[in-house]
């Protein structure tokens, strides 16, 4: 597996915008912010960096997100969505999102790197994710 190292910032540049990682704790088995590329943090109004994950959702929407995240880190597994992505406001947004596991160690996960990509355009209201068609792949 990639570690957290693994991540060179000249390479990312380009696709900086639509990536965004949490950092993985495995003994309390929870996911805090440490990466939010623009898009995201203009889905959420700020930087999200050093939040925990059951801080960014309400109940129903963190427990499909953290059991998606757990699932790439202790499969391992990559994760792909399509479809449905997240709403804002009114308007819903598609288009792709992948998860995949980082290890430090190159064994035991301690972070999820993700991206998503959508058509741009103008949002307003709060951010709820959503989930589209999914697909596992294990590593």
């Amino acid at each position: 597996m990639p570690s957290w190292s693994d991540l060179s910032p000249s390479h990312l540049a380009p696709y900086f915008t639509r990536l965004w990682a949490f950092k993985y704790d495995r003994v309390a088995g929870d996911f805090s912010a440490r990466l939010a590329g623009n898009r995201a943090m203009v889905g959420f109004g700020k930087s999200f960096r050093g939040t925990p994950l059951k801080d960014l959702h309400p109940p129903h929407i963190y427990e499909l997100a953290q059991a998606h995240m757990t699932k790439v880190e202790t499969g391992p597994a990559f994760y792909y969505c399509t479809g449905k992505l997240f709403k804002a406001g009114s308007q819903e947004f598609e288009g792709e999102r992948v998860m995949l596991p980082l290890a430090s160690n190159g064994r035991l996960g301690d972070g999820v790197l993700g991206a998503t990509d959508f058509p741009s355009r103008a949002t307003t209201g709060s951010v709820e994710l959503l989930v589209g068609k999914i697909e596992w792949f294990s590593l």
